[in-house]
């Protein structure tokens, strides 16, 4: 894009989901400068980063711009919600308006609605007729919200109210799923039903209520333990048969947790990557706050979760990651063609099920692999691997089996 459109997107970016106020918007005197605005334009970008686990640079970082690039939901991110926008009623009533296959979309919301039925003492009712006190409607409409066609905004809600208050937006010009391809419906709705109910946007990448789209399989999904918190301070705890619930809430890992053990650790150019299930951890030497993130965040769709291992090769500006016995190569965030494959390919035997570790040593241009109690040097100019040599002859002190390994400042 031209510089000057990337502003205009820029801004518009910041001031529908951080309240960013433009030249424009604040009519701003003659003697504000340049500079000041372009001051207000990186703070906001440093909250945009911060709301996000990212580096709080204010600088357009391929990470960040990756991040605002994701589809989402069309809310604010810095809109506060007060407490009073909540229903008062225990039996909410919703109707809809379908585009896809009436029986399916049914099933959906239903099952959509009871996540949150689950953990509060609210009923939800379908009516078939169209005054309900939640409407739900797939459309590209005119109100002030309006949609933006395929990816981008996928959707949006109205807080608790009478009217328009609690409706649900789906926009019509997106590929809606029950799977795993185009826009899964589900994952959706749970979320923007949440919205309905009075809950914000949460900084929390586990939680449901969390701005950018993320699939995960109508089996998996489940509200956050932030999600029930936050809805219960609202509306209180189920009554119902189902709480406590036969699954407890699953936990955003912590980095203060002291059994915490991580899956993978890494360098990605100053920064330290710390991986656990979906969520990474970045730690940069200029910021003091290390932020989480989901992994996806920065790889869409081509890193999976429960990483095995991870290195950087600098000099080849590329990232290597581990699962089973698979390998993924991603060079400037984009996975190299002909990825993943088989470690095989690397000169490990069949023997070799799964890496432990992986550390790259710059000087030497290698990469040392951990497996079990063995390791292995694979010379990264030529390509080949070396016999294994006992992780205790190599590494005297050091434990085995490996979580993780990593070379930090040199070290």
């Amino acid at each position: 894009q031209k510089p000057s459109l990337c502003i205009v997107w820029l801004q518009a970016y910041l001031r529908r989901f951080y309240g960013y106020q433009s030249t424009t918007d604040r009519q701003r005197r003659a003697t504000d400068s340049k500079a000041d605005q372009l001051t207000e334009l990186f703070a906001k970008v440093q909250e945009m980063q911060r709301f996000f686990g990212l580096p709080a640079s204010g600088e357009l970082t391929e990470e960040t711009l990756a991040v605002m690039r994701k589809p989402r939901c069309g809310l604010s991110d810095a809109e506060p919600f007060g407490e009073t926008l909540r229903w008062k009623q225990s039996t909410l009533s919703y109707n809809y308006s379908p585009i896809i296959p009436a029986s399916q979309v049914k099933k959906v919301f239903k099952e959509a609605w009871k996540l949150w039925a689950d953990v509060t003492p609210i009923h939800f009712r379908k009516r078939s007729r169209r005054e309900a006190d939640i409407v739900i409607s797939f459309y590209n409409h005119e109100d002030h919200s309006p949609f933006d066609g395929k990816g981008g905004i996928l959707a949006h809600a109205f807080l608790p109210g009478f009217g328009i208050g609690g409706d649900v937006h789906f926009d019509a010009d997106e590929d809606w799923s029950f799977n795993a391809t185009g826009y899964n419906l589900f994952s959706v709705a749970v979320h923007e039903f949440g919205h309905a109910l009075g809950l914000p946007h949460s900084p929390d990448p586990g939680a449901v209520m969390y701005p950018a789209y993320n699939f995960v399989p109508k089996s998996d999904l489940q509200l956050s333990l932030r999600d029930v918190k936050d809805v219960q301070h609202m509306y209180g705890e189920s009554e119902g048969p189902s709480f406590p619930l036969t699954r407890p809430p699953p936990r955003t890992p912590d980095k203060c947790d002291p059994d915490l053990s991580f899956d993978a650790v890494t360098e990605l150019q100053q920064e330290v990557l710390f991986f656990k299930d979906r969520f990474m951890w970045r730690k940069h030497p200029n910021f003091d706050k290390i932020g989480i993130t989901l992994i996806n965040s920065l790889w869409p769709d081509s890193i999976p979760s429960k990483l095995d291992a991870a290195y950087q090769n600098v000099e080849m500006n590329l990232m290597v990651f581990f699962k089973g016995d698979q390998y993924w190569v991603i060079r400037q965030l984009r996975l190299e063609d002909g990825f993943p494959k088989n470690i095989s390919s690397l000169g490990f035997p069949p023997r070799v099920k799964s890496v432990d570790a992986a550390l790259h040593i710059r000087n030497d241009r290698h990469t040392v692999f951990f497996t079990g109690h063995e390791c292995w040097r694979y010379n990264e100019v030529n390509n080949t691997m070396e016999s294994p040599t006992a992780v205790a002859q190599q590494w005297p002190g050091v434990p085995t089996p490996l979580d993780a390994a990593v070379s930090y400042e040199g070290q």
